[in-house]
Order: C-alpha cells, then structure tokens, then sequence
C-alpha cells in the first residue's frame, strides 16, 4: 500500500512537467522537419526546449557571451599621526648647536616620496608636520582654504604612478572629509645649519 502510495505522489510531482513539456515537444519536432537534411541533427535529448528545470543544462550547453571587462586599480595610502614619543625622538636627533630648541625652515623640493612619510601631526599654525624615515622632520604647509585640524588623525593620499607626494598636485583626504593640497614644503634643521 506503501508503494503504490510514493508511485501515485511521483506521478503526481511529474505530471504537470511532463504535460508543459509535450507541446514544447511537438512544436520543436515540426521545426526539425521543415529543416534541410544538413540543417537536421541527431536527438540527444537536450535539443528540444527544455522546461525551466532543465533550462539550465540547456544553457550551459551555450557558450558564455564576454563583454568588455576593464580592471582598474586604486591604491590609497594611509599616514597616520606619529606618538608623541616618537616625535620626541625625531626632534632629539636634530643637531642642535645651544641649549636652547631654535629651529629654521629651509626649502625642499616640491615632491617627497611617499613611503619615506613615517608619520604626521597638525600644528596650530595650519601646517601638517611630517616625520620622515630618515629622520627628517618637514612642515607641510595647506593651501589658504584648509585647516591642518581636519587632518589632527592622519590623512590619506591616492598612490600617483611616480609614488611621490608633489606640491600642488596630490589631494590630501583627511578622514573628517576635507580635501587640500599642500602648497609648500620645507625642512626644519637646527638654527644656524
């Protein structure tokens, strides 16, 4: 009684499948026939339309279409604000000719690479100063519109293709928002160097 029960509820799953599938059947078989001996293959089973379960053997029996596909690449570079330790550091190791902290700003190229950047921190003066790898110290001056405050977590800059930081072209993202370009950059060394 079991059996005939699981016989009657297959046959019931499969009805509606195989009732969709025999006009698709008779309609693909008429387009066979009114096609030339060369146009005609061999059934394999798969030819005719399928029913959406099986839509998907079907397709993949197709060759995938490919469009156009373009990979671009950002790299966006992160300079975060250097320890207070840290900066105590750098600013010990410049020379110092009298007891006294006397610093002067001496001009630097107008590119820096930006991997040497070790670390940042805003001044009051609305200049980003930033400690160098090589234990250089250089103020970054933003351009009139910024405020070197935005920036008091660090910033971020796009990787150029040259992997250097230039005046007047690279953008400064700070993670307040702001967007400034530097406009200056100068070395601080020891008064009288």
């Amino acid at each position: 009684m079991k059996r005939f029960l699981l016989t009657l509820a297959a046959l019931a799953i499969l009805l509606p499948v195989l009732t969709a599938e025999l006009p698709m059947r008779a309609q693909a078989q008429s387009v066979n026939t009114s096609a030339s001996p060369e146009q005609q293959r061999p059934e394999l089973g798969l030819d005719g339309i399928a029913t959406p379960p099986l839509r998907v053997l079907q397709d993949a029996r197709h060759p995938e279409i490919l469009n156009q596909v373009r990979v671009s690449q950002r790299v966006i570079i992160r300079i975060s604000p250097s320890t207070p330790d840290a900066r105590e550091r750098m600013m010990a190791t410049l020379p110092r000719q009298s007891d006294r902290d006397e610093f002067e700003e001496v001009p630097h190229p107008d590119c820096i690479d930006i991997e040497d950047i070790a670390g940042v921190t805003s001044t009051q003066d609305n200049r980003l100063l930033l400690f160098m790898r090589n234990r250089e110290v250089l103020a970054a001056s933003l351009e009139r519109a910024c405020t070197a405050r935005a920036f008091y977590s660090g910033f971020y800059v796009e990787r150029s293709t040259d992997g250097r930081l230039c005046i007047g072209r690279d953008q400064l993202q700070s993670r307040a928002g702001a967007s400034c370009e530097i406009a200056a950059i100068n070395r601080i060394v020891a008064a009288g160097n």
